[in-house]
């Protein structure tokens, strides 16, 4: 590890007012800031830590900012005062064209002035400073980087950044590994990292085990701020094989089998791994007591949404007045926001989940909540019909026949078939074709028709 890594000292105090009048133009550009559609008024320093020295030839800087704003809109997570960004800031005196899109402005003032200030993770040199501080498991100011037990990090894997996810960024590094860095962050037990360091525990083969992880320790607390995990190479996230195979013309139960009696394995061994509750009347009128609030706001905000509310609502009251009558439920943790792009499956054919996180508007203590397993279900079952949307064959029988082969899929490797309770699974699917209409509403007005159509056929209840 070089010398510059192991000595890191905390940045001068004046970089981030040096550098907020480009950050405050360029955060909300990217695809991870979380709140679009506000403008920033104003950055605070939570953190920041040189990795390589500001005077070097190139300088790196690992930046916690909070990104104040106009008020958020009602029903997203309040974690604090503003929300809190990881930034990985590389200074150069100029930035060579492959580095172009990384530009985030020229620094007039401060320790880093006459130099162009970029996004590092596009950069070879400081995503490699990274592999090497968890390769060699350092301690940088606050930062703290973790290597897995037996962990084989080897130096030397040429990194490249992905293109692919939007809340986050990863590295690759030589199709061994790859880094997810998060962006926006808290403070906490992260699932990201909590669940799959569980399942591993556990011996579960369907997610990659983490090699190392990256913390920050501030105030007492504890922020998870990465995660590496062995690359699986040559795998083809579900979302891209579904639109594949539907261009084709070809049949997908068969994947869609396969990844139920994945998505059970996993839940059986986090339900092996981590414990599990009981949910009786109490909590079950409090979910559905959620369920109808979400409901109720998603209505005010989406006027095409009003005139179906009330025969959606009966989902809720539905699963209330089960539990009333004495039904309980076993909840567990659960992946939290699972769909076709979460899903890789393998070229042997095999599939494995992956991103812990959880829907990111939720709070942390939410994501962190035991629920009902069929919460899962019922997302993978509303990606199959945005995968039918997408490849234009809603209505030819395509999304019916995987949600079909999905649950009995589901059902050979989990004991249960999620179709057995059909009021748990069309509240749960209620509620998440709720959700869409209102984040298509805001963000994808193109795609509203997709969730609507949900929507439409939610409110007439299957016969039991």
């Amino acid at each position: 590890m070089s010398e510059a890594v192991i000595r890191t000292v905390t940045s001068p105090p004046d970089l981030l007012a040096s550098l907020e009048p480009l950050l405050r133009e360029w955060l909300p550009r990217q695809r991870w800031f979380a709140g679009k559609g506000r403008p920033v008024t104003g950055l605070s320093l939570v953190a920041a830590t040189d990795l390589l020295p500001a005077d070097s030839r190139l300088g790196l800087h690992h930046v916690l900012v909070r990104a104040h704003q106009q008020a958020a809109p009602a029903g997203a997570a309040a974690e604090g005062p503003g929300d809190c960004y990881q930034l990985l800031i590389g200074t150069r005196e100029a930035l060579p064209p492959r580095l172009a899109p990384a530009l985030i402005g020229h620094v007039t003032g401060g320790p880093a002035a006459g130099r162009t200030a970029y996004d590092a993770l596009y950069d070879t040199r400081p995503a490699e400073v990274l592999l090497e501080a968890l390769r060699s498991g350092a301690r940088i100011g606050g930062l703290r980087f973790e290597r897995a037990p037996g962990a084989d990090i080897r130096a030397g894997l040429v990194p490249r950044l992905t293109t692919a996810e939007q809340s986050n960024s990863s590295v690759v590094y030589g199709d061994t590994f790859i880094l997810k860095v998060l962006r926006r962050i808290v403070p906490g037990v992260n699932p990201d990292l909590e669940l799959p360091l569980a399942l591993a525990r556990e011996g579960c083969p369907r997610v990659p085990a983490p090699a190392g992880w990256m913390v920050a320790d501030l105030d007492g607390r504890t922020w998870v701020l990465g995660v590496l995990q062995p690359f699986l190479q040559g795998a083809t996230d579900g979302w891209e094989l579904a639109l594949r195979e539907l261009a084709k013309g070809e049949d997908f139960t068969a994947e869609a089998r396969a990844l139920g009696r994945a998505t059970a394995e996993v839940h059986s061994a986090l339900a092996r791994a981590l414990p599990t509750v009981t949910l009786g009347h109490a909590h079950a009128r409090q979910l559905a007591g959620g369920m109808t609030a979400r409901l109720e706001e998603a209505a005010r905000a989406v006027p095409l949404l009003r005139p179906y509310a009330p025969a959606l609502r009966t989902a809720f009251t539905a699963l209330a007045g089960l539990a009333a009558e004495g039904r309980t439920w076993t909840a567990q943790r659960v992946h939290g926001d699972l769909h076709l792009g979460q899903c890789l499956r393998a070229p042997d054919g095999e599939w494995s989940l992956i991103d812990f996180e959880g829907e990111p508007a939720r709070s942390l203590a939410e994501r962190r909540l035991p629920q009902p397993a069929v919460r899962d279900v019922a997302g993978m079952l509303r990606s199959f019909d945005y995968a039918a949307h997408s490849a234009g064959v809603r209505g030819t029988g395509w999304t019916e026949s995987c949600r079909a082969a999905y649950c009995t899929g589901y059902a050979q490797a989990g004991g249960r078939d999620p179709r057995t309770d059909p009021v748990l699974l069309r509240a749960y699917e209620t509620d998440k074709a709720v959700y869409e209409v209102l984040y298509e509403a805001r963000h994808r007005p193109d795609w509203l028709e997709v969730p609507l159509a949900a929507v439409r056929r939610l409110s007439v209840p299957e016969p039991a």
